[in-house]
């Protein structure tokens, strides 16, 4: 399958799968709590649909609908889930729940123009239609919450903690830029030890200094304010070949090609490669820069076999300047690596601990939205297919959904009208004051806000585009 279908797939997957949950939390505590909800539907529907369907009542699809027997009748919901009508909109930029009595994205005056009936949204306590409006959040930061706790508990954590990695990491032309330097061993961020590099990368990013151990010695880095976006700009470039750090581990062979130059010259499976033309190779990365420009070129490579025997073999490069290898990339192969193993009980905290750690690592990050180089580096979808990987992998999957899940759940949060957030606001007003907002300045703070929600995804995909020419 190519690479950007199976992309598209993973990103159709999860935002889908992100949105059923997200329009459930309102469905179920609107149910909950006696208000109907007309329609409950994946993607937009403007015009028309893919599929729609009411239990008993009828089915149908692209315009055309089959009655299954009766009509629609203006009473209360007698069901929990049969006076709503399903469907699958074919505009994947989001998707809604219509609730009765309710100014949202459906922008039905006229219902608001009859008089309010008990089974309606606005004819509900304060703190009903509140909880109604803020379970799309909290759906998805719960959703969150259980993958993770699904993932720890199904394989574990492993990883190899900073102090063991003995070579310390390999920096991006950035990091070494703020003062990084190649085998430096990272220990503290603004004065907490750091251990798990999946939860470390993030935290130095975020800090404002990080103490690394370097030839035995501790030294300081000033971290400045915009060095995310930095990064963020360096991994959309050509000249990345890796983001912000990783593990520094010998270039060793893990495969060699048959026919290629590698297996031709007698390279085998487990030998260090520990020089290139004379150029020491003490990593992964150097290995790579040095192989480069010695396109169709004869090429002395020295390498350690069998950790004792070192051996230089004569290698052929192709006109790409590849020798025909793989390489091992995991370090635990090299360095001591922890292994924790959850049971049932264990995963549940630990989900927590990664929910909260996330979502409040992305509120930080926020910040950086409202400057310059922030708002430039604004992603549409483009952006956030590109996260996921380019080959299947259902763990690597399910950590981006739970990722985006967090996302979303802040992003709906925000006080904006049209979002979650900006019916929360008024809600509270109505709260503090004792007195709703009225329904016409609801109707344009609605359209307000879906103008403003409408630009920014224009904006955002925008720049993808322009991203793709440059």
């Amino acid at each position: 399958m190519d690479t950007f279908l199976i992309k598209a797939v993973q990103l159709i997957l999860a935002f889908a799968f992100l949105v059923i949950i997200h329009e459930f939390g309102h469905f179920f505590f609107a149910r909950i709590f006696g208000v109907r909800v007309e329609k409950f539907y994946i993607f937009f529907d403007p015009w028309t649909e893919l599929f729609k369907w009411r239990p008993g009542k009828y089915i149908g699809g692209l315009g055309k609908t089959k009655k299954i027997k009766g009509n629609v009748k203006d009473t209360p919901a007698k069901g929990f889930w049969k006076d709503t009508e399903y469907g699958i909109g074919w505009l994947p930029l989001g998707g809604y729940c219509k609730i009765s009595g309710m100014i949202d994205e459906s922008m039905d005056t006229e219902q608001m123009k009859q008089p309010a009936k008990e089974w309606e949204f606005r004819s509900k306590p304060a703190w009903q239609r509140l909880l109604i409006m803020i379970a799309g959040v909290l759906f998805n930061f719960l959703l969150a919450i259980v993958i993770y706790a699904g993932l720890v508990y199904a394989t574990g954590e492993k990883y190899v903690a900073f102090r063991d990695a003995k070579e310390g990491m390999y920096y991006s032309g950035e990091a070494r830029k703020i003062g990084f330097h190649n085998g430096d061993i990272p220990l503290r961020a603004d004065g907490k030890t750091l251990d798990n590099p999946a939860e470390g990368l993030l935290k130095m990013t975020q800090a404002k200094e990080v103490t690394v151990l370097r030839q035995g010695k501790e030294t300081t880095i000033k971290i400045p304010s915009d060095f995310m976006l930095r990064l963020d700009a360096e991994a959309r470039s050509d000249t990345a070949m890796v983001n912000f750090m990783d593990y520094r581990i010998p270039a060793q062979v893990s495969q060699t090609m048959n026919g290629e130059g590698a297996q031709k010259a007698g390279i085998l499976p487990g030998d260090r490669i520990i020089a290139v033309d004379a150029t020491p190779t003490p990593d992964i990365y150097t290995f790579l820069a040095t192989l480069k420009g010695h396109d169709n070129m004869n090429v002395p490579v020295t390498v350690v076999r069998n950790m004792n025997d070192t051996v230089t073999l004569p290698v052929s490069l192709s006109g790409a300047s590849k020798m025909g290898i793989g390489l091992e990339t995991d370090p635990s192969k090299f360095f001591t690596a922890k292994v924790i193993e959850y049971n049932l009980l264990e995963s549940v905290p630990r989900g927590i601990k990664l929910g909260t750690d996330k979502l409040t690592s992305y509120a930080k990050s926020m910040k950086l939205v409202f400057t310059k180089e922030g708002a430039k580096s604004i992603g549409g979808f483009g952006a956030i297919g590109s996260i996921f990987p380019e080959k299947w992998d259902w763990i690597a999957f399910w950590n981006i959904t739970a990722f985006l899940s967090v996302a979303l759940a802040f992003m709906n949060i925000l006080p904006i009208p049209a979002l979650d957030g900006g019916h929360v606001m008024f809600l509270l007003y109505e709260v503090i004051f004792r007195r709703k907002p009225s329904e016409k300045f609801m109707e344009r703070a609605q359209m307000v806000g879906m103008f403003l929600l409408i630009g920014l995804l224009l904006y955002a995909n925008g720049m993808d585009i322009i991203r793709l020419f440059k």
